[in-house]
């Protein structure tokens, strides 16, 4: 294996899902969780932890941790009562900024690959904070709003979904979906000045 496949195997390895990216960005933030283990052995999560590491699948979040542990984004400290505290390492605060949600940005390609990526939801009122705040976010990002709960854009833009879902705690309400064809087609292309991708 050259040092061409090396650098790519670890820039993919390095690639975060939604939930190890929300967990830097707890941390980051400052919302402690603490464990009975290290995070590198079997650990169990203390009981009472805050809403927001609740809100996380158990499994999803230990294998995340594991994971952000082994690719050294974690660290923990030891605490007086046998137990650790997870805590952000150099690398881990270089992603937070990277990930932090109000600088989140969508890559924009040269030509447009002619499909349309539409995100649904339908939140119930007790979460009016997060659906307020995701279509807030939609819009940030230059969605445009089909209807009150439905939002269109040109380009590539799945993994920025699924992690302000994942960050307002809104998965089971909200879906993405890819479609080739609208009947606005020509408006929307002229909203989004789009030039389409040559083959």
């Amino acid at each position: 294996m050259n040092k061409f496949d090396i650098n790519k195997l670890n820039q993919k390895r390095l690639q975060l899902g939604p939930v190890a990216q929300k967990i830097i960005l707890l941390l980051e933030g400052g919302i402690a969780l603490s464990l009975t283990q290290r995070p590198n052995a079997y650990f169990k999560i203390i009981k009472g932890v805050s809403e927001e590491w609740q809100a996380i699948n158990q499994r999803t979040l230990h294998e995340s941790i594991k994971n952000l542990h082994q690719s050294k984004m974690i660290d923990y400290r030891e605490n007086n009562d046998d137990t650790v505290t997870l805590i952000l390492s150099d690398e881990g605060k270089k992603r937070a900024l990277k990930y932090n949600l109000d600088r989140i940005k969508i890559k924009k390609p040269v030509r447009w690959d002619g499909l349309w990526r539409m995100v649904i939801f339908d939140i119930p009122e007790r979460f009016k904070q997060g659906r307020d705040a995701l279509a807030v976010k939609l819009k940030q990002l230059d969605f445009y709003p089909l209807q009150k709960s439905v939002f269109i854009y040109p380009y590539e833009c799945k993994n920025e979904i699924d992690f302000i879902v994942e960050i307002f705690n809104l998965r089971p309400y909200v879906r993405f979906v890819i479609v080739k064809e609208t009947d606005i087609d020509l408006d929307l292309k002229n909203k989004f000045k789009l030039r389409i991708k040559i083959k």
